[in-house]
């Protein structure tokens, strides 16, 4: 049997910042900029991709400060103009914004055990639930498909939205979502077919 295939997105994680080094939780889409590190890490991937000439139709980017710095190397370095997808936010961390585990841990004592527990229902006071999340970017991948049949698509965003969308494509549960080892700097391709998603490849880091 030959499947027809919808579309094929290759998902870039965007490059390192001073809050993914330290491992923080943030809601703040204009903080932080991508550091040093991370502008060396799109070069990178940018390269492999315009090395691998990779046809690429169209170049999204979730309207973070990070993700558009990120996208914008990538669309110079491939000659390519993107687009930001302003529905393609990350998760809404609430009270946790800004903080590292250690911090979540020493101001609101067995918060994490509950995060941890039951990831689709439990909510930071005014951030969002895994289950939300979820629904939502799913939705935003699946707009993003339709509107895209037979094209090749890259989207520049972060390691929640690319968790999300393995995760859905895999049929994996919710509980399990965040053990999807996602990089800075690095490359998911995922096919879209009618009724199922195939992974081709998950964190790839060009040497």
């Amino acid at each position: 049997m030959i499947f027809k295939r919808k579309c094929k997105i290759t998902f870039i994680s965007h490059g390192s910042t001073i809050n993914t080094e330290e491992n923080r939780f943030f809601d703040d889409e204009s903080y932080p900029a991508i550091n040093a590190t991370g502008k060396y890490e799109m070069q990178k991937i940018s390269e492999w991709v315009k090395s691998k000439g990779l046809k690429i139709d169209k170049i999204y980017s979730s309207p973070a400060l990070r993700t558009t710095q990120s996208a914008r190397i990538l669309a110079q370095i491939c000659d390519k103009e993107f687009e930001v997808k302003e529905n393609l936010t990350g998760r809404k961390a609430g009270i946790w914004s800004g903080l590292s585990y250690g911090d979540i841990e020493e101001k609101f004592p067995g918060s994490l055990d509950e995060y941890f527990s039951n990831p689709e229902k439990f909510c930071p006071e005014n951030g969002e639930t895994l289950f939300d999340f979820n629904k939502r970017i799913d939705k935003s991948i699946s707009e993003a498909v339709e509107s895209n049949l037979s094209k090749r698509l890259i989207i520049v965003t972060n390691r929640e939205i690319i968790q999300s969308a393995v995760a859905s494509a895999l049929s994996i549960p919710p509980e399990s979502q965040y053990k999807i080892y996602i990089p800075t700097g690095s490359a998911t391709q995922i096919s879209y077919f009618e009724d199922f998603s195939s992974l081709v490849y998950s964190a790839y880091l060009p040497l």
